[in-house]
């Protein structure tokens, strides 16, 4: 005899079993289904292959162009941009604030633009106009014309970062996605390094057309810039549904690894305002915006005031030696950049990874303010790179892969950049009066301390209960009575959906 509780235990597999069945008839026809499992794995590793050749190096290097642009001011300033626009302290850091203003302002709304308007068109299109921002900062003859460009290098460079993150996750599963996140965002790292070089370089022609060497350094570098974008309208692709380097067979592999990994970010999805309302509900985006404040606010700090930290530590250097000077801690955070996003996709252990990483940067901010030896305040610009850098990209990943749903995860990666960015405005007004610096130091431990390790401490417990709960079977009523296809609109809020912790 067959009890009823047996009845009900049939009809719930029946109906999960029904559920599973109408979203693998979703799903495209697999043009590897002849193949024997080992083939199917050299196959997929030849289209994740050749998804890397198409995307990355591309990629990476419009964002090293874009940091360059962004941070080359520091370059300029000590290259002589103060003294021949009579900048004083404040006027220059006001020049650093309005950048982050507009940046910060026009940040949330581009992955909207993004996804609308095509990665091969929107991207280039911000290229040029960015570059032509940073054209015109080579030619200003007053501090007010230098505001106005910085405004608009703001405005134009707002769409590349949160853009090409959130178009990465809608190409790579949630376990690919921070290794390649890391080594885009490592440009930046580089592009520390590569502008420090370059700067020595270009100051070279200094008087060059009348003209002093910090203008050249905006000038060549922007009309770099405009060639790079326009060459990005034949060298950007659009998602996955409509890239024109896949074949028909590739775009169904590309559909299906998605789908499998819980996603739907190949597909196509009609915007509705419930992704915004979604996304300002979930307690995910609001500590997410706490954490990436903590790592993005001392990222801006760095990179902005790091030749004058340099230039100020009593060696006596010149200006191309403090440019040179530099260049290392850059190349050490791109190293450990890349490291991190690999050990954080195979251990799946982003929190612990940017808890440990942010001691790194305390301990390095601790020794610029305490210490009186030069020597030791330089290892200690080391240590603060590399406390910093390799947190940015994680923390983009862990948002990113938490986030379930095209748009909802387009507004929730604008809305956590875009208040990182704004933490910009702090950063350009903390650093006065060196060799010390004793303001901008100490704003960059707390920030570390409090935001960036407290924050990741607090999304990590908070996950792990959140994903226990989900394992003992205690959000399972979400979904009681639901098509497969309905369960998918829940993104994220799905009880099968485990996040990375």
């Amino acid at each position: 005899m067959i009890s009823m509780g047996d009845d009900r235990e049939k009809d719930s597999v029946s109906e999960a079993q029904r559920s599973h069945d109408e979203g693998l008839m979703e799903l495209p026809e697999d043009p590897d289904a002849h193949l024997t499992a080992a083939e199917k794995a050299e196959v997929d590793r030849k289209l994740l292959w050749k998804l890397d050749k198409k995307l990355m190096p591309w990629l990476c290097f419009l964002y090293l162009l874009a940091f360059l642009d962004r941070t080359n001011i520091g370059n300029a300033k000590i290259a002589g941009l103060s003294q021949d626009l009579g900048l004083t302290t404040s006027s220059y850091n006001a020049t650093l604030t309005i950048f982050f203003v507009s940046y910060a302002v026009f940040e949330p709304i581009t992955n909207i633009m993004l996804k609308r308007y095509r990665p091969s068109v929107f991207i280039p299109i911000i290229m040029v106009l960015w570059g032509a921002s940073m054209l015109g900062m080579g030619f200003v003859t007053n501090w007010s014309g230098l505001m106005a460009a910085r405004w608009f290098l703001g405005l134009t460079e707002a769409g590349l970062f949160p853009g090409v993150n959130y178009y990465l996750s809608c190409w790579y599963r949630r376990s690919e996605f921070g290794l390649r996140a890391a080594i885009f965002f490592s440009a930046a790292a580089l592009s520390g390094s590569f502008g420090g070089l370059l700067a020595a370089a270009i100051e070279n022609m200094d008087g060059t057309c009348g003209l002093p060497g910090w203008a050249w350094i905006f000038i060549l570098e922007g009309l770099l810039t405009i060639i790079v974008g326009i060459m990005s309208f034949w060298l950007v692709y659009d998602f996955p549904d409509e890239a024109k380097f896949l074949s028909v067979a590739d775009r169904a592999r590309v559909v299906r690894r998605l789908k499998f990994d819980k996603q739907s970010s190949a597909e196509h999805e009609k915007y509705d305002n419930s992704a915004l309302w979604e996304s300002l509900k979930d307690w995910k985006m609001w500590l997410g915006m706490v954490i990436y404040m903590g790592c993005d606010m001392p990222l801006y700090a760095f990179s902005l005031f790091l030749p004058t930290i340099i230039s100020d530590m009593g060696w006596n250097t010149s200006v191309i030696r403090a440019q040179l000077m530099s260049v290392p801690p850059y190349a050490a955070a791109a190293i450990l950049t890349v490291v991190i996003g690999f050990v954080a996709d195979r251990t799946r252990q982003r929190g612990l990874c940017n808890i440990i990483v942010s001691v790194f940067g305390v301990a390095g901010f601790a020794m610029l303010l305490a210490s009186e030896n030069a020597a030791v305040k330089y290892v200690g610009t080391f240590l603060g790179a590399l406390g910093i850098y390799p947190c940015i990209s994680n923390t983009i990943s862990w948002m990113a892969n938490n986030t379930e749903g095209v748009y909802k995860r387009g507004v929730v990666m604008g809305f956590v950049i875009g208040w990182g960015n704004l933490n910009g405005v702090v950063s350009s007004n903390i650093f006065f009066k060196g060799p010390k610096f004793v303001e901008g130091h100490s704003v960059i431990i707390a920030y570390m301390a409090l935001f960036l390790f407290g924050g990741s401490v607090l999304m990590t417990v908070l996950l792990r209960r959140e994903n226990a709960k989900r394992l003992r079977g205690e959000r399972d009523y979400l979904v009681e009575g639901m098509t497969e296809k309905e369960r998918e609109r829940l993104g994220d809020r799905r009880p099968d959906f485990i996040y990375t912790v």
